[in-house]
């Protein structure tokens, strides 16, 4: 019999409905397998066709999701300019016992939720419980996926939005009001959308060489910031105040470091999976300052993509191609 493998667009997975609260359980029980060393996951090699640009090969293996298989992604800033999607690409999820592929599918919704559930996760052992103000910078598609998953975990009443596109910032301001019904304020500069914040959200391009543009003095103290743009917003000063930098994986920063990014970043404290585990401890105090920079692991990935796989079949939803 002719094998075959289901194929999902992107408006295919968008219209499924897949609760942003169900990724996050999967990424939380991801980041404690990780913690115990019981996933697969070697460092993505990748591609730079264009400066700050990448296009990445992403596998990974979770085996307490059954869940194998690869993403092939790119980031292109200029894109923006061109009216196309900064990220774009495709998840193959395999068959973890004979290796056959099950589905092909569009990356883009994907890679823009379970990096918001990402933040989710860590804010949840980083970020203080009562968290009410938000700072989000950069008001594209993880300014919108990180305010989502936040708001499922943290009773988040206002938001501060900044962008360097003012259209782009109205828009966000808009729908973000409409969609949520918070209040929402447009910034009128970057400090507005830090200073007196619970959590900060940075969520520009990432840069190789930073911008810089968050100070010393920003940042409050008991704040929480999640670095979903690498360090490209944050002045080596401003990074010197910070009481415990985590990530989601240290051998992947270190691979980075060795690219030339993060070049002046604090001392790393933990990783997710050693926070999601209890192996290090979260927030200790009210007044620390915490930084957690993660930088999209393919295992986010892989427990997401199963819970997209098995609501399709569900639905009947995608279009069955044969191999």
């Amino acid at each position: 019999m002719a094998e075959k493998i289901l194929y999902l667009s992107r408006a295919d997975i968008e219209g499924l409905g897949l609760a942003m609260s169900d990724i996050i359980l999967a990424l939380e029980k991801m980041f404690r397998e990780k913690g115990k060393g019981r996933v697969e996951m070697p460092p993505k090699p990748g591609i730079h066709p264009r400066l700050d640009s990448f296009i990445h090969a992403m596998p990974a293996y979770i085996p307490a999701l059954n869940a194998a298989g690869m993403k092939w992604v790119s980031g292109y800033p200029e894109n923006l300019r061109r009216k196309l999607p900064y990220i774009s690409g495709l998840i193959i999820l395999n068959d973890p016992e004979t290796g056959l592929p099950r589905a092909v599918m569009d990356c883009t919704w994907i890679t823009a939720k379970r990096t918001g559930a990402a933040t989710a996760v860590a804010a949840k052992y980083l970020a203080r419980p009562d968290s009410e103000v938000a700072g989000i910078l950069g008001c594209g598609v993880q300014g919108r996926s990180n305010l989502e998953a936040l708001r499922v975990l943290f009773p988040i009443r206002q938001v501060l939005a900044y962008d360097i596109n003012p259209e782009a910032q109205a828009r966000y301001v808009s729908e973000m009001k409409e969609k949520f019904g918070l209040e929402v304020i447009p910034a009128r500069e970057p400090r507005q959308a830090v200073a007196g914040c619970d959590i900060v959200v940075t969520a520009g391009p990432i840069l190789k060489i930073p911008h810089a543009t968050i100070k010393s003095g920003w940042l409050e103290k008991g704040a929480f910031a999640s670095l979903v743009d690498f360090d490209s917003y944050w002045d080596r000063a401003a990074l010197r105040e910070i009481d415990k930098f985590c990530t989601d994986d240290i051998p992947q920063l270190e691979y980075y470091q060795s690219l030339g990014y993060f070049r002046d970043i604090p001392r790393i404290y933990a990783d997710l999976g050693e926070l999601v585990t209890g192996r290090k401890a979260g927030r200790e105090r009210p007044e620390e300052r915490i930084i957690a920079c993660n930088l999209g692991l393919a295992l986010d990935d892989m427990a997401t993509a199963p819970l997209v796989y098995e609501l399709a079949l569900n639905k009947g939803v995608g279009t069955w191609l044969l191999l």
